[in-house]
């Protein structure tokens, strides 16, 4: 059957279940898009599964099985926004316009760019490759912590539990722990501090070890993150750590997403680890062009052509961001997309919220984000390093650094 035809009787059925007849549902794999009024731009594709994702384009539809996938795609979103035969489904404008700016990132994006943003109380999520797999540096310790807080949860050891050095955990990237001698002990709680708030290398490399990079990957694997993996410690002596520390902007997304909704190992665990990223000393990207009163917990990642910035931000509609760079021209430009994206989301979840309050409620889903805030993580949200020079690079000067090769896009 030709894409048209089934375009004909998709609408059809939308009539038939409920849906308002301006809307037009395609769907393959359970995807579906739908074209909207009033100048909005599209397509959008949307994906149903309790909430509505904004990402990009519909692949082609090709036969009897899309229109059935489509159907069914058109009952769930029904019943999820309302009972009623003439449900309208309506994308906000501020969420639509967010996605309409984000086409034009590759227009002006340095180096190759990956990045997704999800509004916590209603799940709309707009990205630009956030599926692309990408360098992780330093963002790579959140996924770390979350498994040193499954084994506590666990009962395998507390935060009082104390790390001695071995001579194999060094990395002078990032930190001063690596300077201590071999054998000095630390507590999982200060090594967790060092590893999130100053990016500290070898507090990273002593957890590794605790919990285990195996475990860590599983662990990852089994929050539905496939992309995301460790394949050795961090070493950045050499050019092969943007192959061993990997991920992605939407798994990225996912797992703060849990962190911020108390879903992540559990309640006091995903409020701890909030705590934690609060206490973020390195703000010279996401939290650069926030207002000083914006609460963010957020952890970055850099080295020579790599920039990252990932975190939940308290505004006025909490939300979710991941920004990855890496290929890049210079680590200003880098600086300067991630602000733009940051001032960007901002400004969108902030109009997000003014439409929110203004349409009915029925077309809000709920989530409990509160952060896990304290007067002490307030304050250190908002230190700042040099805004033009402060970012914290897993690269080090102190020992000798391997050449490396042109910069190249990455898989």
């Amino acid at each position: 059957m030709e894409s048209g035809g089934i375009r004909n009787e998709i609408r059809h059925d939308a009539r038939t279940y409920g849906a308002s007849q301006e809307y037009i549902a395609l769907a393959a794999g359970g995807n579906f898009q739908l074209g909207f009024p009033h100048g909005v731009p599209s397509p959008y594709l949307l994906h149903v599964n309790g909430r509505i994702k904004v990402t990009g384009f519909l692949p082609k539809i090709g036969d009897m099985a899309a229109r059935i996938a489509a159907v069914f795609a058109i009952l769930a979103l029904c019943a999820s926004f309302s009972t009623r035969a003439d449900a309208q489904i309506d994308i906000p404008a501020p969420i639509a316009q967010l996605q309409a700016a984000l086409a034009n990132v590759p227009t002006y994006a340095p180096g190759h760019v990956a990045l997704e943003i999800k509004d916590l109380a209603t799940g709309y999520t707009s990205g630009v490759n956030a599926n692309a797999v990408m360098p992780a540096a330093s963002t790579i310790k959140v996924p770390i912590m979350v498994e040193v807080f499954k084994q506590m949860e666990k009962g395998r050891f507390d935060l009082n539990r104390r790390v001695h050095l071995e001579a194999g955990d060094r990395d002078w990237g990032s930190g001063d722990i690596a300077g201590a001698a071999v054998g000095s002990g630390f507590t999982v709680s200060y090594l967790l501090t060092k590893m999130i708030t100053v990016s500290d290398n070898t507090a990273a490399n002593m957890l590794i070890r605790l919990v285990g990079r195996t475990n860590i990957n599983a662990t990852m694997k089994h929050l539905g993150l496939h992309h995301t993996h460790l394949t050795d410690y961090i070493r950045t002596e050499e050019w092969s750590v943007r192959r061993t520390l990997r991920t992605t902007p939407a798994d990225m997304v996912r797992l703060l997403s849990d962190m911020a909704k108390h879903q992540l190992i559990d309640e006091w665990a995903s409020n701890k680890m909030i705590s934690i990223l609060e206490g973020q000393q390195i703000n010279t990207l996401l939290p650069v062009p926030l207002p000083d009163d914006i609460l963010i917990a957020h952890k970055t990642g850099s080295f020579n052509d790599t920039l990252n910035d990932v975190g939940i931000v308290y505004g006025p509609e909490p939300y979710v961001i991941a920004v990855m760079t890496t290929d890049l021209p210079s680590l200003d430009s880098g600086r300067s997309f991630i602000r733009h994206i940051s001032k960007m989301a901002f400004n969108r979840m902030e109009q997000l919220a003014q439409w929110r309050v203004a349409n009915a409620p029925e077309t809000q889903i709920s989530t409990e984000a509160a952060p896990a805030a304290s007067a002490a993580s307030s304050a250190s949200a908002g230190g700042s390093t040099d805004e033009q020079s402060g970012d914290v690079s897993m690269w080090g000067t102190q020992t000798p650094v391997t050449p490396a090769p042109a910069p190249s896009a990455t898989p």
